[in-house]
């Protein structure tokens, strides 16, 4: 939506619109042109640098605090890619009072389409949201790696669908070789968010022996833009190999998001199937809002016997 801006008496141009509570990515348009302003917060979506607005919404003001509670730390890590053949990036979270000598549970975080590792920071508040939780005795203590899904090779003419080889074999590696992480699969989470939550779907889906728990947010099991068969579905036919393998399976979508019929297909296709998985709405779009959500509400479920 353009909100056009009026010219004032002296020389600036100025406007006013009520966009409401929630997340907002923002950008000015001057002759014709996408501008960045420097005095809004910026974020990586849309497949470029964003500005964007953030009205907290009732009950959640505190979720992007940084008062009252000890926090964690995030650290960038390049690591190597033997699939891209290219140096990669991820960010990882560690808890408050991290303590090398104590072995951690690990959950891997991904974006959604057009954003990288850096959305569950800046536009998401993972670590803030964590900090609290953990702070309150809401949840395990864990790591939580967030990578760049939007990998390619080089050379290639289209993007492949390469993070779930990377997860696999070279990110899981790489961060326990070089972080105190449980490692077996009850001890191993992963989620994500869009384009991420279907990249949840394939990898856990297909490794159900690396992974115990699983969130697809504004999720899909299966890929809405998929012509053919998607092999990794054939597990939801073996509910008892299914039910011994995931202690929880989650999925959550907005009311309002534009894939809600994706969201209802694929209930309908899991009623078809031998199989129970936790379903969740919340009010709000395909938007940080309900991912925000999502993550409050998945966190405290993980990694609870």
């Amino acid at each position: 939506t353009l909100f056009p801006l009026a010219q004032a008496a002296d020389g600036n141009w100025e406007g006013a619109v009520e966009l409401g509570r929630g997340f907002k990515y923002f950008f000015r348009k001057i002759d014709g042109a996408d501008v960045l302003c420097p005095y809004l917060t910026l974020g990586y979506g849309c497949c470029r640098p964003m500005n964007f607005i953030d009205v907290p919404v009732p009950g959640e003001e505190e979720w992007g605090e940084l008062e009252g509670v000890p926090h964690g730390a995030v650290a960038r890590h390049w690591y190597p890619s033997a699939v891209t053949g290219k140096i990669e990036s991820c960010l990882v979270y560690t808890p408050a009072g991290y303590d090398p000598a104590k072995r951690y549970p690990v959950l891997y975080l991904q974006h959604g389409y057009g954003e990288n590792e850096t959305g569950w920071v800046y536009q998401g508040h993972v670590a803030r949201i964590a900090d609290r939780l953990i702070a309150g005795g809401e949840m395990v203590e864990m790591i939580i790696v967030m990578a760049n899904g939007m990998i390619q090779k080089t050379g290639a003419e289209k993007p492949p669908v390469l993070f779930p080889q990377v997860i696999i074999e070279d990110l899981i590696p790489y961060i326990e070789s070089r972080y105190p992480v449980l490692t077996d699969k009850w001890h191993r989470a992963m989620a994500g968010l869009s384009m991420g939550s279907y990249q949840t779907s394939l990898v856990t889906l297909s490794h159900p022996e690396l992974f115990g728990w699983a969130g697809l947010f504004s999720g899909f099991l299966r890929a809405p833009w998929a012509k053919g068969d998607e092999p990794h579905l054939a597990l939801l036919d073996d509910g008892e190999r299914f039910a011994a393998s995931f202690r929880l399976f989650y999925r959550a979508m907005g009311t309002e998001d534009q894939f809600f019929n994706s969201f209802t297909a694929d209930d309908e296709l899991l009623a078809t199937k031998p199989v129970t998985m936790l379903r969740k709405t919340f009010p709000g779009g395909h938007d940080w809002s309900v991912w925000r959500r999502c993550i409050h509400d998945f966190l405290p479920m993980l990694f609870r016997k």
